[in-house]
C-alpha cells in the first residue's frame, strides 16, 4: 500500500504548481445499477491519487496562496452515521478522516456549499476538472456567482477557471517506487490468470468458462476488481477488437484472443496473449503469430530513455509491413505500404497507451506538436497486433485470425522493464505450457 504521506506530499506538490487559486476535486459518485442496487463503487482515479481515500460521496478541496503558509488541503466527506454503517458498512466520518489522511481540515460534505464560498472569495482561479462533469461546472459556476454578490462588501470573485488535469496528468505520468510496486504485483496476478486460462482451455469449451477462470484468479489473489471488460475472443471474435461478449463455443483449430486484467489498489494491468484452442498452432497460424510476436521485440527494444513515444510503434510497424509483404497480405515495397497505409486493413490501431491507475492512463503523448520523450518512471502498453477477416484480396487460410501480444512495460534508467514477463508467448512455451493439463493453484 502507498503511505499515506506521499498522498500528502502529492496534494503539496499540486499546490505549488497552483500558486494562488482553490482546487475543487470530486469522487466519483455512486451509480444505481437497477432499482435498489449500485454497480460496484470505483472511486475517482485523480481523487483517489490525491487522497487514498474510498469512500463515495467526498471532494477535496485545496486552497493555494502564494504565502505556501496559509495553504490547506480540505477534505469534505459524509457524516459518521452507526445506523447507516449497520446497513452498508463503515464510514470514517470528517473527524476520522482528517486524522488518518492527513487533512489539514475535514468537513461533512453536506457543508460544501456553505464552505465554498468563503474559500473562493478573494481568489483569482478556480481549478477543477473542466468539461468532464456538466452538473460539477454548473456548481462551481453557482459559488462563483454567489462570491461575486458580496462585491460591494468588497469581496472579490474568481476571474477564471482552469482545468486541474492540466498538471495531475502530469504528476500521474511519472510513477514513483511505491505505484511501481504495486503495478508489478496486479501484474503478476493477471499473468497467472492468464497462465490458468491457457491451462483451462480446449475445443468445445465456451469463451466465459475461460473467463470464469480469469476472474477467479484476480479475486483469488487479492484483485478488487477487473481493470475492464474482459475480451475472451475465439476464432473470427479475434478480429473485432473490443469484442465483450464472451458467450461462443470455442472449436478446434481456432485461435483464442485474451485481452484481460485486474485492478489492485488501484491499479490496472492490462494483457493480451493468443493462442491455440486446441493446444497446437497451424503452419499459417505460426506465421501471423511469430510475425507480431518479432515486431513486439522490436517495440519493446525501442522503450528506452531519449526515444520518443511513437518510436516503439514505428518500430513495430515496420515489422508488420515487411512481413505482410512476405506472406502476401500487402504488395508494394515498405515504404509504399507505409505511405497509402495499406497495412490498416490489417492492423489499425497503434501499438500501446499510457498505463496506470485508469487502464488508458492519463498523460500528454505529444508536447508542443513532438511526440513526448520516454523518461524513467513512465509505464505503457506495448501491443501489436494482426487481425485478417474474409476478404478476396486475401489467401483463405489466414480467414479469421485475430493476434494480439500485449505487456506492461516500465521505463527505467538504461531500458525497460517488462512487469508482465512470466506470461508464457514464444510459439513452443504456449503450446508446452498448454499440454501441461492440470490446473495448479500456487
Amino acid at each position: 500500500m502507498i503511505p499515506i504521506q506521499t498522498y500528502v506530499d502529492r496534494r503539496q506538490r499540486l499546490l505549488s504548481h497552483i500558486g494562488q487559486g482553490v482546487a475543487v476535486i470530486a469522487t466519483a459518485p455512486e451509480y444505481y445499477r437497477n432499482r435498489d442496487a449500485n454497480y460496484p463503487y470505483r472511486y475517482d482515479s485523480y481523487f483517489y491519487y490525491l487522497t487514498g481515500f474510498q469512500e463515495p460521496g467526498a471532494v477535496l478541496v485545496l486552497v493555494a496562496n502564494e504565502d505556501k503558509k496559509s495553504s490547506q488541503q480540505i477534505l469534505f466527506c459524509r457524516d459518521k452515521d452507526s445506523e447507516h454503517e449497520i446497513w452498508n458498512g463503515f464510514r470514517y466520518g470528517p473527524e476520522a478522516a482528517r486524522e488518518i489522511f492527513g487533512f489539514d481540515l475535514a468537513y461533512s460534505i453536506a457543508q460544501l456549499d456553505e464552505e465554498a464560498g468563503k474559500l473562493l472569495a478573494n481568489q483569482p482561479t478556480v481549478f477543477h476538472a473542466l468539461g468532464h462533469d456538466v452538473a460539477w461546472d454548473q456548481r462551481i459556476i453557482g459559488w462563483i456567482n454567489h462570491v461575486r454578490k458580496q462585491v460591494r462588501a468588497g469581496v472579490s470573485a474568481p476571474a477564471e477557471i482552469r482545468d486541474i488535469r492540466y498538471f495531475l496528468d502530469e504528476m500521474r505520468l511519472i510513477k514513483d517506487e511505491h505505484e511501481l510496486a504495486i503495478m508489478r504485483k496486479a501484474a503478476n496476478i493477471s499473468a497467472q490468470a492468464h497462465k490458468r486460462a491457457m491451462q483451462a482451455t480446449g475445443p468445445d469449451k465456451y469463451e466465459y468458462e475461460i473467463e470464469a477462470e480469469l476472474l477467479y484468479e484476480f479475486r483469488r489473489q487479492g484483485a478488487q476488481a477487473p481493470a475492464y471488460t474482459s475480451i475472451v475472443a475465439g476464432g473470427a471474435n479475434a478480429c473485432v477488437l473490443h469484442y465483450v461478449q464472451n458467450d461462443a463455443q470455442l472449436r478446434a483449430g481456432d485461435l483464442l484472443l485474451i485481452d484481460a486484467a485486474c485492478e489492485l489498489h488501484g491499479y490496472a494491468s492490462d494483457i493480451t496473449r493468443t493462442f491455440p484452442v486446441s493446444g497446437t498452432f497451424s503452419a499459417a497460424q505460426k506465421d501471423i503469430y511469430q510475425l507480431v510476436l518479432d515486431a513486439q521485440h522490436a517495440a519493446i527494444e525501442a522503450v528506452c530513455p531519449g526515444n520518443n513515444w511513437d518510436m516503439p510503434h514505428q518500430a513495430a510497424l515496420r515489422i508488420l509491413v515487411e512481413g505482410f509483404i512476405d506472406l502476401k497480405l500487402c504488395h508494394g515495397s515498405i515504404d509504399s505500404v507505409l505511405e497509402t497505409e495499406a497495412y490498416k486493413q490489417f492492423y489499425m490501431h497503434r501499438t500501446g497507451h499510457w498505463l496506470g491507475l485508469d487502464v488508458h492512463d492519463a498523460g500528454e503523448y505529444k508536447q508542443a506538436g513532438q511526440w513526448r520523450a520516454l523518461v524513467p518512471g513512465m509505464t505503457l502498453t506495448v501491443e501489436p497486433g494482426c487481425y485478417i477477416r474474409p476478404a478476396e484480396n486475401v489467401p483463405e487460410h489466414f480467414w479469421n485470425t485475430g493476434i494480439r501480444i500485449e505487456d506492461d512495460v516500465a521505463v527505467t534508467t538504461t531500458g525497460c522493464e517488462v512487469l508482465t514477463h512470466s506470461v508464457p508467448k514464444k510459439i513452443t512455451e504456449i503450446e508446452e505450457w498448454m499440454q501441461c493439463a492440470t490446473i495448479t493453484e500456487k
